[in-house]
């Protein structure tokens, strides 16, 4: 299953080290963030960032600004996951963000959730790639690249192969494919030998990510895909050492992201994590306990960051999280599922983040239909609106024809 790239050693312009670094936090006189050697574990819970445009750390990264883009799906790479020119050009339009994180890539065929997302598995995935994060890089950017296996959400007609998930329970819906929605087949239940594969894959995965001109990668362990199947217990019903209580429902995703810091070091790994989201027919049963368990193996590894998605100031499970992890915490907050953004665009919703101890805070919708999104936060300008029905379209419109402020 695994299908490694050529990876050898290529320059890029973003550079981590080893040891993690936390998102420098603490802030001078003149209101300007300060990169203190030796921040690695700060106390958030004292001195945190207290605007989105102040610079920060990530590793060794200087980050002009708290802005994260969130990784997100929109179906411009070829049929074979190749990232074709445009997305070079999208991506780039965005890199006044202080990071983006492109959207989900996945480590090998089987994974393949719809049709047109790009891939990270073979040499062809990695020139593609490369294209993209010289042009980010060449327009100041900084850039992540997100992992991601599909698992149950997948169809035969989108990948060429049956899905795999941690138990034949299969999706409650239509999974979209060339020829229009289609019912969910029954995915087959991953063997130890294909769970091991399937780390090797994404291990692989992430040194490609890196000869592709990547700073670091995210591993996708949220929103319903393989790796969260693998947490819930709805979706994972195994009997063996990956099912059951939760020390077992975590054991994969921790064997993933120690994988992947393996392969390219911990300075370099992000994991994405969504307590609670039922989104693509999850329920995890005992959310509490899930996230407890994996953080207990998570926060000791030196990992970049932790990012939550939806990220709730107010809830007692993101509190804990924040004093749980002692990194880097990148939230995504809470700006309604569908419906139009806040008039502020969400900067609001992002300082609330800040001052609850978050480092960063990802916008997903906003950085889509606002390429020069960190301005308008900056200047109250409006927002453009996100146009619907051209999310999972293909080519330009309402991809990179979303217009800018005017100079001036």
């Amino acid at each position: 299953m695994t299908n490694t790239a050529n990876t050898a050693s290529t320059t890029t312009t973003d550079t981590t080290t080893t040891g993690a670094t936390k998102a420098d936090t603490t802030t001078s006189a003149a209101g300007t963030d300060t990169a203190g050697a030796g921040a690695a574990g700060a106390d958030t819970a004292t001195t945190h960032a207290t605007s989105l445009f102040q610079p920060a750390r990530l590793g060794t990264l200087e980050l002009a600004n708290r802005l994260v883009m969130a990784p997100m799906t929109r179906t411009r790479a070829a049929a074979d996951g190749v990232p074709q020119p445009i997305m070079a050009t999208y991506y780039a339009q965005r890199a006044s963000a202080g990071l983006i994180i492109a959207e989900a890539a996945t480590p090998n065929a089987v994974g393949r959730t719809y049709a047109n997302i790009p891939a990270i598995h073979t040499a062809e995935h990695v020139a593609g790639w490369r294209r993209v994060t010289d042009a980010v890089h060449a327009a100041g950017g900084r850039m992540y690249l997100q992992l991601q296996h599909g698992g149950r959400v997948g169809h035969p007609e989108n990948s060429g192969l049956d899905p795999v998930a941690p138990s034949p329970v299969a999706l409650p819906e239509a999974v979209h494919t060339p020829s229009g929605p289609q019912e969910a087949v029954v995915p087959r239940e991953m063997t130890v030998a294909e769970i091991r594969e399937t780390v090797a894959d994404f291990a692989a995965a992430a040194r490609n990510a890196v000869a592709a001109g990547f700073a670091g990668v995210e591993v996708h362990a949220a929103n319903g895909y393989l790796l969260h199947q693998f947490l819930a217990r709805n979706t994972n019903r195994r009997t063996d050492a990956y099912g059951g209580p939760v020390e077992n429902r975590v054991r994969f995703v921790v064997e993933v992201v120690r994988a992947v810091a393996e392969a390219v070091g911990a300075e370099r790994v992000g994991v994405r994590v969504s307590p609670g989201v039922t989104v693509n027919g999850i329920e995890e049963g005992d959310t509490g306990e899930i996230y407890r368990a994996l953080l207990g193996e998570l926060a000791g590894e030196g990992l970049a960051y932790l990012h939550v998605v939806f990220a709730d100031p107010q809830s007692p499970l993101f509190q804990e999280i924040r004093k749980t992890w002692d990194g880097v915490l990148i939230g995504n907050p809470v700006l309604g599922w569908g419906g139009p953004l806040p008039e502020d665009g969400g900067r609001s919703a992002g300082e609330r983040l800040l001052a609850a101890g978050v480092d960063l805070v990802s916008y997903g919708r906003g950085f889509l239909a606002n390429p020069d999104l960190v301005e308008r936060l900056r200047t109250g300008a409006p927002l453009n609106p996100v146009r619907g029905g051209l999310m999972y379209a293909s080519g330009a419109e309402g991809y990179t024809d979303y217009p800018v402020l005017a100079a001036g």
